[in-house]
């Protein structure tokens, strides 16, 4: 499937996130479909092909208590993720992704000196901006909620002393590897982390987080030696630039609510149903 296949279901699915949300009960098939503007069979066609499950169960993962049930049936502590991430398909991110990180000298120029090319790609969420150095991928921001100025504005105040080159096609390979990748198999893609020392352990720990898993903020405070910091722990991933590569998706409040998303509410449920309903496929 293409970029602009995924970020055309995406926007279809994302239509029907509101629906059900306005909805007190299961809406069918057929009035799904309807309401889309579609045939029911052309409708199932399109989720199933984007979800790899049938609109029916998909509207399960996207329910507003789907998030509680994923803490409870697929929460994860981080000293198990290797045991749990090496079964079955929810592979480990970090096992695959070449990473490194800025020095703190470096960090602490604001991106002085530091070349980003960024370009505008289609994605399984909607519009993404894609930014990266010659080391790898350092952004992505997904547009759907937030508008595209928005976007770019911050992602480009995070360093606002770097020079940024518009050049889709030289980030053109490593997005197309993130957004297709096959088994999580993310060996393509490099990424670069610019952030502080507690922002990268924070992102280190996510990246332990499998895919169809979960885990809370306080579970990562604990695992990066700051039991106390919960709320700074929480800052970090919120702060984290490096949007589905970096699983900030993946942590949770530990009463079972959402939390935060920095490109909106929606998107993380998105990211949330579509890796929960890929890993029981």
């Amino acid at each position: 499937m293409s970029n602009m296949e995924h970020s055309y279901h995406f926007n279809v699915m994302r239509r029907a996130i509101d629906l059900i949300d306005a909805g007190d009960e299961q809406l069918s098939l057929e009035n799904l479909a309807s309401e889309m503007g579609m045939s029911p069979a052309h409708f199932q066609r399109l989720f199933t092909k984007w979800a790899g499950v049938s609109p029916k169960k998909f509207q399960q993962y996207l329910a507003l208590g789907h998030a509680k049930a994923l803490l409870h049936e697929h929460f994860t502590t981080l000293e198990t993720a290797d045991a749990v991430g090496l079964s079955g398909s929810g592979r480990l991110h970090d096992l695959f992704l070449k990473w490194e990180a800025m020095s703190p000298g470096e960090y602490a120029r604001r991106g002085g000196g530091l070349t980003i090319f960024w370009g505008w790609f289609d994605s399984p969420f909607g519009l993404s901006l894609v930014m990266g150095t010659e080391k790898g991928i350092c952004g992505i921001g997904f547009a759907s909620e937030t508008g595209t100025e928005p976007t770019m504005v911050d992602l480009t105040s995070r360093w606002p002393k770097a020079t940024f080159v518009e050049d889709p096609m030289f980030l053109r390979p490593w997005v197309q590897a993130a957004y297709n990748a096959q088994n999580n198999d993310l060996s393509e893609v490099p990424i670069y982390l610019i952030g502080s020392a507690l922002q990268i352990k924070v992102w280190e720990a996510l990246m332990r987080i499998p895919s169809g898993n979960v885990s809370t903020y306080s579970e990562i405070a604990r695992v990066i030696g700051a039991p106390k910091a919960v709320r700074a722990v929480g800052t970090a991933v919120g702060r984290n630039p490096i949007s589905w590569l970096i699983p900030c998706h993946r942590a949770m409040r530990k009463s079972g609510g959402l939390g935060g998303y920095h490109w909106g509410l929606p998107v993380k449920r998105a990211l949330l149903a579509y890796e929960t309903a890929r890993a029981a496929s």
